[in-house]
């Protein structure tokens, strides 16, 4: 396959097109002392990044009941939000990438663990309503790794898997793509670290978001 011949591009949001990590380690540290958990560390929140956020909370808490699950998710959901009121921003280069796509003809879809609400809200603060050929969030399908969302996101574009790219920062992404039988593309900058992704085989690592659109100009 050359990098020329792919026709649809997927990305993940959090740590792949939005520095916003930092504010969901703090939103689950925060949500973890008001609901009475021992909190885990930095570390470990990365590592569930990626995920929806209910299969997050578990995987860090096992324990947790479910109304203390309710619970949990309020707290983290209010201090995410108020922290939201200044958006997250993009990484350098993903705009100017973006509309470097679509001007070249490739459809564009995003793949998240967030919740459509908040999924919506960020599109919308960006102007991006619209943006996306189509965006699949966590709680209107399977979460990551689970296939599901991507096949949604392959039928809605008519391309084959081989014709995409899932972009993502965790290992959920890569995993996800592999289960859907296409190619992913790692980035350092995210959640977790490129060796980490690197087990995943991707077709490219990237550690600037411009990067992938000098690889897709390539022709072989």
């Amino acid at each position: 396959m050359r990098p020329s011949d792919y026709k649809l591009l997927i990305f993940d949001w959090d740590g792949t097109l939005a520095d916003s990590i930092g504010r969901i380690v703090e939103a689950m540290h925060v949500a973890s002392r008001r609901s009475g958990f021992e909190l885990c560390d930095d570390l470990a929140v990365k590592g569930i990044i990626g995920l929806g956020l209910p299969e997050a909370i578990r995987t860090l808490y096992p324990e947790i009941g479910d109304a203390q699950l309710i619970a949990f998710r309020e707290h983290y959901a209010e201090h995410y939000i108020a922290s939201e009121a200044v958006p997250s921003p993009l990484f350098e280069g993903v705009v100017e990438s973006l509309e470097a796509f679509r001007a070249e003809g490739y459809h564009l879809a995003v793949a998240t663990g967030k919740a459509r609400r908040g999924l919506d809200r960020v599109l919308k603060s960006h102007g991006w309503e619209n943006y996306f050929d189509i965006t699949r969030a966590a709680d209107e399908t399977a979460s990551k790794p689970h296939p599901l969302m991507l096949e949604q996101i392959l039928a809605h574009c008519e391309v084959r898997p081989e014709q995409a790219l899932m972009v993502g920062d965790s290992s959920f992404d890569l995993q996800m793509a592999r289960n859907a039988g296409m190619g992913s593309v790692a980035v350092s900058y995210g959640a977790q670290t490129i060796d980490a992704l690197k087990l995943y085989e991707p077709r490219l690592a990237i550690d600037r978001f411009s990067e992938l659109h000098a690889w897709l100009s390539q022709q072989a």
